[in-house]
């Protein structure tokens, strides 16, 4: 999982301009790069269509938005440099707004131009395949009557946003792009609370397996989700910024009514990092508590070890007293016990005389007394 997420981060930095290139330079391209596909969406209280085409015929699909309150224009594939540029020609994008779009290793952002607002950030999604955390660039071009939306590739969290279109379900048919580009920001923030559901839950069945004793993988998978965490936590708390940004600063393209949308919007986003604060604390608590698991474990063992160790060591020097080898007859003083009859039965009762003396001394002394857990309470 690290290395798949290592290779995509130098698949971005492989699409920086190279350095020293003029202002507005798109990235090398991928030879092999898809054709970049429109979707239009275009709607009024009344009427909506909604079509998908090339860029070949982007004439004929702004034609047929025309007379329409709001266009929305959704670009998936951002290699296309000629389709970027006809797209950015056809709406007047400046061209570090289109350089931005092109490189897709931008921090969330909002920048404003003569005719356009530009919005940047980053969507999280969960891959069903490999069930990896992917992230991928989102950039928003908001000018009078129309919104641009520019994507990585297909696949997306505007679901719930195009079906409130097309069913015309709340407000957003009677009101204008700048209420689109909220709907879709939101979407974007919303989208990390089932996520942030699953990670709680994860770490609920991790504690449960470290107070079991369970320990296997743990390490591992704290690290996953550790490493998830910040990669949202970099998502978000630029958004942040670039959500107060949009409430704080004036704009032609965002009405006063709009910017009610945009405070839920805002507190939304700060919902979700302190919930990645709070799961990423859980995760830390979690990591010291297995260790101290681990480590109490590894004394325990330790104690046990030292027990039998000192258990054997007057055996071994009662052993090793009358394993000496000195002649009787060369001396009285050499080894009169080996003449005793029972001398054999005394050295035996010495060995167990000796370890039920140091049994009863560490008794005493409470080394043998259950410990208690590492989590509460004796075993």
């Amino acid at each position: 999982m690290a290395k798949r997420a290592r290779q995509r981060e130098r698949d971005r930095a492989f699409r920086r301009a190279p350095p020293g290139a003029p202002p507005g330079t798109l990235h090398r391209a991928d030879s092999g790069a898809a054709a970049a596909i429109v979707r239009l969406l275009a709607y009024d209280g009344e009427q909506m269509i909604e079509r998908e085409a090339h860029v070949d015929e982007l004439p004929a699909l702004l034609a047929a938005a025309e007379g329409l309150q709001v266009r929305w224009l959704d670009v998936v594939g951002v290699d296309d440099h000629e389709a970027l540029a006809a797209i950015g020609a056809a709406h007047d994008i400046h061209v570090l707004a289109l350089e931005d779009v092109a490189h897709v290793h931008q921090r969330a952002k909002v920048e404003r131009y003569e005719t356009h607002d530009f919005i940047t950030t980053r969507m999280f999604r969960r891959d069903a395949a490999t069930s990896e955390l992917d992230s991928e660039q989102i950039s928003f071009f908001l000018g009078k009557g129309w919104l641009l939306s520019f994507q990585e590739r297909d696949g997306d969290v505007f679901g719930s946003v195009r079906e409130r279109l097309r069913s015309s379900r709340g407000r957003i048919r009677s009101l204008g792009a700048d209420y689109l580009a909220y709907a879709l920001l939101d979407a974007i923030v919303d989208s990390a609370f089932p996520m942030l559901e699953a990670y709680d839950g994860w770490l609920d069945r991790i504690e449960e397996r470290v107070i079991a004793g369970q320990s296997q993988g743990v390490v591992g998978e704290l690290h996953a989700i550790r490493r998830d965490l910040l990669q949202l936590r970099r998502g978000f708390w630029p958004l942040r910024e670039a959500m107060s940004a949009l409430l704080r600063e004036e704009s032609r393209f965002f009405e006063a009514e709009t910017h009610v949308y945009l405070r839920d919007c805002h507190d939304h986003a700060i919902q979700v990092l302190d919930m990645l604060d709070s799961w990423r604390e859980i995760g830390s608590s979690l990591m010291d508590l297995h260790l101290s698991a681990v480590g109490q474990r590894t004394n325990e063992t330790m104690r046990l070890l030292t027990v039998i160790s000192v258990l054997f060591m007057p055996m071994s020097f009662i052993a090793g007293l009358y394993g000496m080898n000195f002649e009787r007859s060369a001396s009285p003083w050499n080894m009169p016990e080996l003449g005793f009859a029972y001398g054999y039965p005394m050295a035996l009762l010495l060995m167990v005389g000796s370890a039920i003396a140091f049994l009863w001394f560490f008794r005493r002394r409470g080394f043998l007394h259950p410990a208690d857990d590492a989590f509460g309470g004796p075993k």
